[in-house]
This record gives structure tokens, sequence and C-alpha cells, in this order.
């Protein structure tokens, strides 16, 4: 029997798995004719100065908050933050942004003042769990947007830098030099003629760009980085830019990035989701979760803040 070994560590799940169909409207011959798909070497310098963009979410407490019958519904206390990593030669955290709120369906509430800290009030059409959890990620995603846009005026000038925002660039499609890079892969956009490419690539290589359409559109294009083998999508990320960049503009970003990643891919005996979670996107994400504080403290001064008044189970 043959087999591999996923290089993940298993806490982490798998960044490739059983890829289902996209339903994204995807036009492969937008670089290359797709008879002539083949791995593309980067034909580009590794950019200088590369600003490096992640947030992080925890939730510090669930919480039952009555409404104006009396009701008890459910909330969530969490704690939330994005930040700017810059590189030039050696990494630098340069911007740092930290929120802290009351996620409920209940309107006209008053802030939370804990110990240590306020939780503001954002009260979320629909109620439960799922569906909290999922305005907790909108709520980061758009902070990240907001930092993103407020970093750029403090980074060198868009011709000798690149943005690396970690995930999908939406909503970042406007920013001089922004591309979206994406560590993990759900569905499979390229049709079977030509996804074979994606496990031919060598590290430092790219496939021919795409364009993809969903409920935005961009160019696309996947790279393998450096690390351990395996199988075939092992190392392989996916990055996007706007669409709305001409051809030439999105073929030199995408050069730029495939010879510029390598640099900063991570190794296994340093990162759980090497080589893909590059390194000052994971020493980014350390800083931003110091930055949430210590979450037993903050459990304990909510309760704390909760005092002996109990919300009626009315649940």
């Amino acid at each position: 029997m043959r087999f591999t070994v996923e290089p993940w560590a298993p806490d982490y799940g798998a960044p490739a798995g059983e890829l289902e169909p996209s339903g994204a409207q995807v036009e492969i011959a937008v670089e290359r004719p797709e008879a002539s798909w083949a791995p593309i070497p980067a034909a580009a310098e590794p950019a200088r100065v590369v600003g490096f963009v992640d947030g992080v979410r925890r939730v510090d407490a669930q919480v039952w908050v009555a409404d104006g019958d009396g009701q008890a519904r459910l909330g969530l206390c969490a704690s939330y933050a994005a930040g700017v990593a810059q590189c030039n030669g050696s990494c630098m955290v340069t911007r740092v942004e930290v929120r802290r709120e009351l996620l409920c369906p209940v309107g006209d509430l008053e802030p939370i003042h804990a110990r240590h800290v306020t939780y503001t009030p954002r009260p979320r059409p629909g109620e439960g769990a799922e569906v909290l959890q999922v305005a907790l990620q909108q709520r980061m995603r758009d902070l990240e947007i907001g930092v993103t846009a407020r970093a750029q005026g403090g980074l060198p000038s868009p011709g000798s830098e690149l943005l690396v925002v970690d995930g999908p660039l939406r909503g970042r499609q406007d920013l001089p030099n922004a591309v979206g890079f994406v560590k993990t892969h759900q569905v499979s956009y390229l049709p079977a003629t030509v996804i074979e490419v994606v496990g031919r690539l060598a590290p430092g290589e790219r496939t021919p760009l795409f364009a993809m359409t969903t409920s935005w559109s961009r160019y696309s294009w996947y790279l393998r980085l450096p690390g351990r083998g395996g199988h075939r999508w092992a190392g392989v990320a996916r990055a996007e830019v706007s669409a709305d960049l001409s051809m030439a503009e999105a073929r030199r970003l995408a050069d730029l990035v495939t010879a510029t990643l390598p640099a900063y891919a991570s190794a296994a005996h340093k990162d759980p989701r090497a080589p893909q979670n590059l390194y000052p996107i994971g020493g980014l994400e350390r800083a931003l979760r110091r930055r949430l504080g210590d979450p037993a403290l903050l459990y304990r001064a909510l309760r704390a803040a909760a005092g002996s008044a109990l919300v009626p189970a009315t649940v």
C-alpha cells in the first residue's frame, strides 16, 4: 500500500481535501490558451518591502441577555484584532487595532464594563451561536479592511512594495499592489483539462492566470512554496488580484508574488501549517493574540461584572 502523510499537523485539518466543484464562472485562457497551460517560473526579482495583513478573533464568554419581554437571548462577548507586519530584511509589526464587542440579537443594550475592558454592544439580526460566529467573522474581516486601508499611508511607495492579505482579497481590491493569499482549498476552480498542472508545479512556480467570478471578480493563480514533499497539493497556495487590473499588471503581480513568497515560507519544525502559514503571518497572529489579553482573566472579569444577578431561564 502506498500513502503519503499530510504535512500539516492534524489539529489544523488539511489544507486540501476532496475538492468540490465550484459554482464560480471561470475563464481559463486569459494569460495562455488552455492547450498551452504549464508551470511558469517566476519572472521577477523578489519585492524588497512587503506588508502582511491578518486578523484573529476569540469568544471570551457566551452570555445570556434579557430582552424587553424578559426572554433570554444568547450573545457573545468577543475580542478581535487586525494588524500589519512590514518586512524589509527584518519584520516588524507596524499597526494593531483591537475591538471588544457584545454581539447579541437584542437592541438598545448598554456596554458591559468588566474590570479590565469594555464590550460595546452590536445588535445582530438572527439568533443562535452559528449566526453570531458568522457575525464575529465578518466584524473581524471589516476591521482587516479598515486596518489595511489605514496602513497604506505608512508603507513605502506602491512601486516598491507588495501587500499580502491573508485570505481572500474581497473588500481590498482597490488598494495598490494588494494580493489575497489563500492557504486552504475546499473547491476546485479549474477544469480537469488543466488542474493536473497544479500537481506539476515545482517550488517557486505558478500556474497561468485564470479569471474567476462569484459575487466579485478577480484574477487568480496557484503557486507552490518550498517544503516537505507529499501529495500533489502539498505546499500549494492560491493568490488573487483585482480583475480591474490590466492583464500586464496582474501578470506582474503574479510573478512578483511567486518570486517573493518562497523566502517567507515556514518550516515544519517551526509551524504546524508549514509551508503555507508564512513566517510574517504566523508572527503577526501571535502578536495579535497577545493583544487580545489573557482569556482566563477576561472570563473572570465578565463573571464578576455579571455579579449574582440571574437571567430568567426562559431559553
